[in-house]
């Protein structure tokens, strides 16, 4: 059994994470942490997220020692703020432990990137260079190999799902970018209460307008420019993200449904719709993405429908616990 660590457990991942690390039959759930000075620190994690309750009886404790934490540790999960993840990953990397890391810190390898858009230097570029980035469908043979797995973030997931195929098989004509436009639930805003996410003052309305931190990475991981408009809605989990793309001249529809089948035939966490659209009911609590499109002359809209806790976040993490290490690639996921 795998003795596994969850570092920022109070928060809506690190319950998720919980319960599937419960769930595992390789995984034993050794400790649940959180930053010293959290009101959360010394509660039982039932205590903060109900469902728990009569399953999981941990308390969640300080972090106060990340190097002994490691020593009790093979599996670690940093369900942290990216500069927290940032400081520790090292930390428990060094003690030889398998890290998985959900906050950006280590997604993105392009200089300045980090002083740009998340407001602090890189100190570990060796780390950097060595992580691998956590996209479970396209990623597997670096998530096998890799002590440090970069678990990409929601929209990053639902949009290259999307897309990936298409590019891959060379059926999109770049020059016109990709338009993405995705709707989140206020859960990926996190747990704590503010008027950002307050269900009372939450309406539809598009952020981070041509500066959100989330298109450098996408562009990057896809190798091309996209246009990336992220949107809040009145709801409380998953996204739906409707994709906008230009073909090369003469390609069909045959083609196309080729890609995305060649793509995800064998990849057990893809469902793909095809021309029934997906809805977020249909992935909601689910750790599947649902893919679905419709082609009109030189125009394709795809649309992808992830859960944001789930396939957007911890259960993209197990699913690379379960490829790293050779377990069936859905196991304590449904």
């Amino acid at each position: 059994m795998l003795k596994t660590t969850i570092i920022g457990a109070s928060g809506y991942t690190g319950a998720e994470l919980a319960l599937m690390v419960h769930k595992h039959p390789e995984l034993t759930l050794t400790g649940l942490y959180v930053s010293a000075n959290s009101l959360d620190a010394g509660k039982s994690i039932a205590e903060l997220h109900g469902k728990l309750a009569g399953i999981i009886s941990h308390s969640v404790e300080p972090l106060k020692d990340p190097a002994e934490v490691a020593k009790q540790s093979d599996v670690v999960f940093l369900a942290t703020a990216h500069e927290v993840s940032h400081d520790l990953a090292p930390i428990f990397l060094a003690e030889g432990c398998q890290v998985f890391d959900l906050s950006g810190a280590f997604r993105v390898k392009k200089e300045g990137f980090y002083d740009e858009f998340y407001g602090f230097a890189h100190q570990h570029e060796a780390w950097l260079d060595n992580s691998v980035y956590g996209l479970a469908e396209w990623n597997a043979e670096g998530i096998k190999q890799s002590q440090l797995i970069a678990v990409p973030g929601c929209y990053p997931t639902a949009s290259q799902l999307a897309i990936k195929p298409l590019l891959d098989e060379a059926l999109v004509d770049t020059n016109q970018w990709p338009v993405i436009n995705a709707t989140s639930g206020v859960s990926g805003a996190g747990r704590k209460a503010s008027m950002t996410n307050s269900f009372c003052e939450v309406s539809l309305q598009a952020y981070g307008v041509f500066n959100h931190r989330h298109q450098p990475e996408i562009a990057s991981h896809l190798g091309t420019d996209v246009i990336f408009t992220p949107h809040l809605g009145n709801f409380k989990r998953g996204i739906l993200a409707t994709i906008t793309m230009k073909l090369k001249a003469g390609v069909t529809e045959a083609q196309i449904a080729d890609a995305f089948t060649s793509a995800y035939q064998k990849k057990p966490a893809v469902r793909l719709t095809e021309s029934t659209l997906p809805t977020l009911k249909n992935v909601e609590n689910t750790p599947f993405c649902d893919i679905g499109w419709k082609v009109q002359g030189e125009h394709i809209i795809v649309v992808s429908a992830i859960d944001n806790l789930l396939k957007g976040a911890s259960s993209q993490a197990m699913q690379c616990v379960n490829i790293h290490y050779g377990f069936p690639e859905l196991t304590a996921l449904v």
